[in-house]
């Protein structure tokens, strides 16, 4: 017996032939926040729809706790809690109702629907917004509203659709914080294709592009991916990139402005102290040196590219 709470098992969906999803498999525990992670259209929401029981995998299967999508989709269905990119809103209700509504729909015992309303606001910060109409409400409270109800009747695992699309900066602040919040006590799953909230806000993440995971770890991993072998020099007289490459472990050598040059060096190498020697004795002027970073973006194209040269 083990304790996941997801396990989606070599997804595939297909459109017209066309894999859209392809041999997808994973694993969630209790307390963790899964990051999903791609740009448009590689597949992300349609592995989320499967995952909720929205929308059949062409192969494979998903296991919520335990218990098989397919084979018992009721049972399934009632440990998730689930805001897809559209939020499901009835904008002509108060919050008040609408979460009433929605713990009803979700099968909570009426006995304790006001305490279930009470509870969810409470964790999504609504507890003063109880009468307002939601069609009154800022975008990013009314996000929260979508929050509320994905986790009104206290569900194993949540899944969040783009939860922070089209907020604004302090609003997106929020909804991450939020998000950060509900993992202590939930498994989460957000779906996203910007890069730095994945580093903010989850555990572990996954890259799927064009249908397939290119990567699957933990958050740490892929900021080492990060740091690479490269280094940032700055030089007031900087050297000719020829005299750099002459450098013992130095593979690629890029001059930059402002006497700024990015150099690589192999993997086994440790160049910096033959650098700096090298910056005394040809009195290059050397008044900078440090690892480069790749930014979260780099990394997510060298994954792809990875995945796409493999055809």
């Amino acid at each position: 017996m083990n304790n996941f709470t997801v396990e989606a098992i070599e997804l595939t969906r297909l459109y017209g032939g066309r894999e859209a999803v392809s041999n997808v498999s994973f694993t969630l525990s209790k307390g963790e926040v899964l990051g999903f992670l791609g740009p448009n259209g590689a597949g992300k929401s349609t592995t989320m729809k499967m995952l909720t029981g929205n929308l059949a995998p062409s192969n494979g299967s998903v296991k919520i706790c335990g218990i098989d999508m397919m084979e018992n989709p009721k049972e399934a269905k009632a440990l998730i809690g689930y805001l897809p990119e559209m939020r499901p809103l009835y904008k002509e209700l108060t919050v008040d109702e609408y979460l009433t509504v929605a713990a009803r729909l979700h099968r909570v015992s009426s006995g304790n629907i006001k305490k279930a309303v009470e509870i969810a606001k409470e964790r999504c910060g609504l507890g003063h917004m109880s009468k307002r109409l939601i069609e009154n409400l800022s975008n990013g409270y009314q996000q929260r509203v979508g929050i509320a109800q994905a986790i009104i009747h206290s569900p194993m695992v949540v899944i969040l659709d783009e939860p922070t699309v089209g907020l604004d900066p302090i609003q997106i602040r929020d909804i991450r914080a939020l998000i950060r919040e509900l993992g202590s006590d939930y498994s989460v799953i957000i779906s996203t294709h910007i890069l730095p909230e994945v580093e903010m806000v989850c555990d572990r993440v996954q890259i799927i592009d064009k249908g397939k995971l290119v990567f699957n770890g933990a958050i740490d991993v892929l900021k080492k991916q990060r740091v690479g072998n490269k280094l940032l020099i700055g030089m007031h007289n900087p050297p000719s990139v020829d005299a750099m490459l002459k450098i013992a472990g130095i593979t690629e050598a890029e001059a930059l402005a402002g006497g700024l040059m990015r150099v690589r060096f192999a993997e086994d190498a440790t160049p910096a102290e033959a650098i700096v020697q090298a910056a005394v004795k040809n009195n290059w002027g050397l008044h900078q040196i440090a690892p480069d970073q790749t930014s979260l973006e780099d990394v997510f194209m060298q994954l792809t590219y990875q995945e796409q040269t493999e055809f």
